[in-house]
C-alpha cells in the first residue's frame, strides 16, 4: 500500500496582519479580514499526523439518501463529511453560492481588475495583476485551493471564486473543497493527504480532543515576507496598478474589529 504524503506547499495558514512591511496592502489584508472565509484561511489547529493518515487512508464515497458523504474512520470511530457539514465547521456561511461564472463574464470581470494577459484561454497567470490584487490571489489558491504546485497560474474555477469575493458575492467555497476531497480520494496515482488543517478541525468536530496521539504536522504558514514577494513585478507586466473595487475597501475598522472577534479561530 502506497504511504500517503503531505504537500509541501498546500492549504496553508494565511498571514493577515499589518506590520510594517504591509504597506499598501493594507486595503486588502482588512478586506480578507472582513471575509466569512477569514477562519478557513487563518485556523490552524494541532495537527496529529496519525490521524490524518487515517482519514485519507480509509475514506470511502459514499451516497446516503441522495447525500453524497465521505465516510472515514479515525481510531476505529466513524467519521461522516459533507458539504454541508464542511461550511458548518469551517464558518463559510456559502448555502446559498455559485460555483462558477460564464466565461464572458470571467474575461469582463479581469480587465477590470487590470489583467494584463487577457486571451481566450481558461488559464491565467498570477504575475499580470498589480500586488493587491496578487495577494488576494495568492492567498486564495495556496491557503484554500486544492493546488499543491504551479502557483503562477490558476483555473476558471478559482478565478471565479475571486470574482465573486472582488464583487461581494458568495462563491461556493465548501462545495469546492467538498469535491476536492471526494476527488482526491479517487486519484489513484496522486493522492496525497489533502487539506490536513480542515481534516483536523472536522476531526475534532467529531471526535474532541485528539490529543493522545504524539505526531505533529506543521501546517506552512505565509509570512510577512509575501507582501515584498507580491510586490514583484512579473516579466511582461507593465507594473500599471489598478486598485481594489470601491466595494471591497473596508470603511469602518470598529465593524472590522467586530468580525475579527467573531470569527476568530
Amino acid at each position: 500500500m502506497t504511504t500517503l504524503k503531505f504537500a509541501d506547499t498546500h492549504n496553508m495558514v494565511a498571514f493577515l496582519s499589518k506590520p510594517a512591511e504591509s504597506d499598501g496592502f493594507e486595503q486588502i489584508v482588512d478586506f480578507l479580514n472582513a471575509q466569512p472565509i477569514r477562519y478557513a484561511l487563518t485556523v490552524n489547529p494541532t495537527i496529529y499526523i496519525s490521524c490524518i493518515e487515517q482519514f485519507w487512508s480509509t475514506g470511502v464515497v459514499k451516497t446516503i439518501n441522495g447525500e453524497v458523504q465521505l465516510h472515514a474512520l479515525v481510531d476505529g470511530k466513524k467519521i461522516i463529511i459533507s458539504e454541508a457539514s464542511v461550511r458548518r465547521d469551517l464558518k463559510l456561511e456559502d448555502e446559498e453560492g455559485i460555483d462558477c461564472l460564464p466565461n464572458s463574464t470571467i474575461f469582463e470581470q479581469l480587465a477590470l481588475m487590470g489583467y494584463e494577459k487577457i486571451s481566450q484561454k481558461l488559464t491565467f497567470y498570477k504575475p499580470f495583476f498589480s500586488p493587491q490584487w496578487k495577494f488576494l490571489i495568492h492567498t486564495i489558491l495556496q491557503c484554500l485551493s486544492s493546488k499543491t504546485t504551479a502557483w503562477n497560474e490558476f483555473s476558471s474555477t478559482m478565478t471565479s471564486a475571486i470574482i465573486y469575493l472582488a464583487t461581494n458575492q458568495k462563491f461556493n467555497f465548501s462545495k469546492y473543497i467538498f469535491e476536492s476531497m471526494v476527488r482526491n480520494l479517487d486519484n489513484l496515482s496522486g493522492k496525497f493527504l489533502m487539506y490536513p488543517r480542515f481534516v483536523q478541525v472536522f476531526l475534532e468536530q467529531q471526535l474532541g480532543d485528539l490529543s493522545t496521539h504524539n505526531r505533529i504536522y506543521v501546517a506552512p504558514s505565509h509570512t510577512k515576507k509575501i507582501f515584498a514577494n507580491m510586490r514583484r513585478v512579473g516579466k511582461g507586466f507593465s507594473g500599471r496598478v489598478t486598485p481594489l473595487f470601491p466595494t471591497m475597501v473596508v470603511q469602518n475598522q470598529s465593524e472590522l474589529g467586530e468580525v475579527l472577534h467573531s470569527n476568530d479561530p
